[in-house]
């Protein structure tokens, strides 16, 4: 049992920057591979970016490449998405993610775990 808490989202102008955190409960956070998710109005969830149990590894959407950084603290049980650059587009309600490995990264049914998501607007 995993239970994940994003905050940090908000209201930013295109060209801005805004770090997302999510905090996960239990003793083997460092044991999960970690994710973060979109999902705008009318769309489908997206993959954005996700990190191994370790922050050894990263994976990117093409979209938020070069733009985003996603790393983690084990310490505090915590994985953080840094966004720069923001663009209009990035607008959408962000979802922290949580998985055993094994599996793979960038699929919604990869992940076992679903934070309640945290709203980040873009305006032009």
């Amino acid at each position: 049992q995993v239970q994940l808490v994003e905050s940090g989202g908000g209201l930013v102008q295109a060209g801005g920057s805004l770090t997302l955190s999510c905090a996960a409960s239990g003793r083997t956070f460092s044991s999960y591979v970690m994710g973060w998710f979109r999902q705008a109005p009318g769309k489908e969830r997206d993959f954005v970016a996700a990190t191994s149990g370790s922050g050894g590894t990263t994976y990117y959407a093409n979209s938020v490449k070069g733009r985003f950084t996603i790393s983690r603290d084990n310490a505090k049980n915590t994985v953080y998405l840094q966004m720069t650059s923001l663009k209009p587009e990035d607008t959408a309600v962000y979802y922290c993610a949580a998985r055993l490995p094994g599996r793979g990264i960038s699929r919604n049914s990869d992940y076992d775990y679903w934070g309640q998501g945290t709203q980040v607007t873009v305006s032009s």
